[in-house]
């Protein structure tokens, strides 16, 4: 029976928990497009020192846990061009919505935010349609 699931399911519990620790310790919603945002045009360069805490852990932390999950195959493409368009794609859907998934998925909607809900219907619709887009009927994925 495959497990794959239980992956998903454990990454949710950590973002989730990442986020309430966030929220509790700091009484901002974790965003981490706003947080690397905010050092990248300096407009959060007060709250650098929090700000970079969280970049490292949020880089740092898989490598300890690399041997638990070695063996997941993300199926992931191996095209590049495609990862780097998608990349970019991701970062202007997430200025235009003032927001990423883990701020406005994660954090929004635990809080009943409608802009937060919005949003990340915005997000799952764009995702879906994109690959059809490129698995369907573009055969790129």
């Amino acid at each position: 029976m495959p497990t794959d699931w239980i992956w998903g399911l454990v990454g949710g519990l950590l973002i989730g928990t990442g986020g309430a620790v966030y929220l509790l310790a700091n009484g901002r919603v974790m965003g981490a497009s706003g947080i690397l945002g905010g050092l990248v045009d300096r407009s959060g360069w007060q709250e650098w020192k929090e700000r970079t805490i969280f970049l490292l852990g949020v880089f740092l932390l898989p490598i300890p846990l690399y041997p638990l999950y070695r063996e997941v195959d993300t199926h992931i493409t191996d095209n590049w061009v495609v990862l780097v368009l998608a990349g970019l794609l991701v970062g202007i859907g997430t200025r235009l919505a003032n927001g990423c998934t883990s701020g406005h998925g994660v954090c929004g909607i635990s809080r009943l935010s409608l802009r937060g809900i919005v949003a990340t219907m915005f997000y799952i619709l764009a995702g879906g349609a994109v690959v059809a887009l490129l698995r369907h009927m573009w055969g790129v994925i």
